[in-house]
């Protein structure tokens, strides 16, 4: 039976390694985008037009604040400065978002449809994101940092959920009818 190598902590060696250096900018990314979601849901939620639509993007802006927090407790126990590092993909998908805002009719479920398309887009790439670097910090040993990435990509995973269930509920049956 095969068994798993895991790092020994020894974060003196391991914090000068290309794999941690990188670990490190993808954790920067990842900040970044999480602070440019806390600034892009309001906005979201002002444009969705079903009550149920904009209190879960409200409740996802409360969320996503906890997020920038818990990363920067990450950066704290990796004793790194939490510095952000633009990320393209996340400036990508909230411009994508913002074009279905300006493509689609105020007041409409097609609107609010594609305010869902567009918000699961981006939980799909943090909880790829999540998943990643929690596996990287676990590898490397750090247990406590994987613990709060989990605890992150547990959250992204039930809105994922959420915003599935709020689409094939009622936003999907007026959207199909308007």
């Amino acid at each position: 039976m095969a068994t798993k190598t895991r790092a020994t902590g020894n974060t003196g060696r391991m914090k000068d390694s290309e794999f941690h250096q990188f670990f490190v900018d993808e954790l920067k990314d990842i900040y970044w985008a999480e602070k440019h979601l806390v600034q892009a849901l309001p906005k979201m939620q002002k444009a969705a037009t079903s009550p149920d639509l904009a209190a879960a993007f409200e409740k996802h802006t409360s969320e996503t604040k906890t997020h920038v927090e818990t990363l920067e407790k990450v950066f704290e126990l990796l004793d790194e400065k939490a510095a952000a590092k633009k990320c393209e993909a996340m400036e990508g998908l909230l411009a994508e978002a913002n074009s279905i805002i300006e493509d689609t009719e105020k007041g409409t479920m097609t609107r609010d449809a594609g305010l869902v398309l567009a918000a699961q887009k981006v939980e799909h790439y943090e909880i790829s994101t999540y998943g990643t670097l929690r596996t990287f910090a676990e590898t490397m040993g750090h247990d406590d940092v994987a613990q709060l990435l989990q605890q992150t990509l547990d959250n992204e995973k039930a809105t994922d959920q959420a915003l599935t269930q709020a689409a094939e509920g009622f936003i999907l049956e007026q959207a199909v009818n308007e």
